[in-house]
């Protein structure tokens, strides 16, 4: 299991990374498409009539993160949709959402091997004396985490929930 923790933490460890090296947001789109008037993308280089996703906020126009296609495409409406959702903001604080919930587990376990700090050992917290009785299945929640990184050349398909 100690591989499957170091493989989460590495992964999330890639994903703020990543997420700290990109363009700083607030990301947005625009689906009423007001600055798609083909003027405003001459001076950024992009093709006329292109949906983009920007930052710095749509009024004033800051600047183009990615363009993603026809303005009159759905699926490249869709495409900034996903792109400008997953700004990095957003991807710094799921990280350290997932980070909190794996020491979450991983403190948990340790207090069922030991004292729960509050006066009871293992016998007590298995026998739901204690506040930390019941607690997640471990390695179900570690294998859960990690599911999302399966592509992952590092991935164990053994992992697998």
């Amino acid at each position: 299991m100690n591989d499957l923790i170091a493989f989460l933490r590495a992964r999330l460890d890639e994903d703020a990374a990543a997420a700290r090296a990109a363009t700083p947001g607030p990301w947005w789109y625009n689906p009423r498409k007001q600055w798609l008037d083909g003027e405003a993308f001459e001076s950024y280089d992009l093709a006329k009539g292109q949906e983009f996703v920007g930052y710095g906020g749509p009024h004033p126009f800051t600047g183009a993160v990615a363009g993603t296609g026809p303005a009159d495409h759905s699926q490249s409406m869709a495409d900034a949709a996903h792109i400008a959702r997953h700004d990095p903001a957003r991807v710094l604080a799921e990280v350290d959402a997932k980070r909190r919930l794996l020491d979450e587990i991983l403190w948990y376990e340790s207090m069922q091997d030991g004292d729960c700090g509050c006066g009871h050992g293992p016998d007590a917290i298995a026998a739901g004396e204690c506040k930390l009785g019941g607690g997640p299945d471990r390695i179900t929640a570690f294998r859960i985490l990690a599911l999302p990184y399966a592509a992952h050349p590092d991935y164990q398909d053994a992992w697998r929930p």
